[in-house]
């Protein structure tokens, strides 16, 4: 699976840039297929190893996809390949963010979800770097555009033919995160709603967890996203820390999530 997006470089010739995703990997549901997750790993992970994991959980009408993300150069780790989401220079609130990769990222996942029945529930969920990809790909449905400006709704084309219509499906995305740190730009300088789309954010389920002692992503990260969230208008969020926990899930993290699912996708009592 590949994605192309245009840039402007020098002379305003428009450039494009290509991006080669890895396999994907998907759980299928055990019993009715009432919801669908799009499992997002971490820098340098695979949809593999999350795909795994996931056949365990106590979710048995959720079908569970896990992409894998393109191998890139990453600046953090002195420009080696790596499966990134995205490239990332700094872990800090005011870096810059590379619009390119998360965009075309967000139409990855923008894709996958557009391939759902439409009487199925869908949902985000990430780790890592995939909790940020997760929340970018949230705010990018609920506003309808991309952060070049690009409409968002381009792949729901066939399912969806306006805006509207794309904004009202907005109340079927669940998006759950741990160990993260949003692309802030995004946030402080991309989110400039209208009326109609602070509606849908404001009741956009999201769960936000975080070890209090993440030695690689910095739990005061975690407390900024939050904030930077809530700002932004996503009131219906959920901030869950978890003591002397480090950067991983842990079983209570994930029967937490497993809950918060439940709850929210209305899954009690299906089979």
């Amino acid at each position: 699976m590949s994605y192309s997006h245009n840039t402007m470089g020098s002379g305003s010739r428009t450039a494009r840039r290509k991006f080669e995703f890895g396999r994907i990997h998907v759980v299928r549901p055990k019993g009715k297929h009432h919801s669908t997750i799009i499992w997002l790993h971490g820098l340098g992970d695979n949809g593999s190893t999350w795909s795994e994991l996931l056949e365990s959980l106590p979710l048995p009408n959720v079908k569970m996809v896990c992409p894998t993300a393109p191998t890139r150069p990453v600046a953090l780790l002195g420009g080696f390949p790596y499966s990134a989401w995205f490239d990332v220079g700094e872990l800090s609130a005011d870096g810059p963010d590379d619009w390119e990769g998360l965009d075309a990222s967000a139409a990855c996942v923008a894709n996958l979800l557009s391939t759902e029945p439409s009487d199925v529930k869908v949902g985000i969920r990430g780790f890592n770097m995939g909790a940020a990809m997760a929340f970018y790909s949230a705010t990018a449905f609920a506003l309808g555009r991309y952060g070049n400006g690009s409409p968002y709704n381009i792949l729901y084309e066939k399912k969806y033919c306006t805006f509207n219509k794309a904004l009202s499906f907005v109340k079927k995305i669940y998006c759950t995160c741990s160990s993260k740190v949003l692309p802030c730009r995004c946030v402080r300088n991309k989110i400039e709603v209208s009326h109609e789309a602070a509606r849908h954010t404001a009741s956009l389920p999201i769960m936000l967890c975080h070890g209090t002692c993440d030695d690689v992503v910095p739990y005061k990260y975690g407390e900024i996203s939050a904030h930077s969230l809530s700002v932004a208008g996503f009131w219906n969020l959920s901030f869950k820390n978890y003591e002397g926990i480090g950067h991983h899930t842990v079983p209570k993290e994930m029967n937490e999530v497993c809950n918060w699912l439940t709850a929210r996708l209305g899954l009690e009592g299906s089979r």
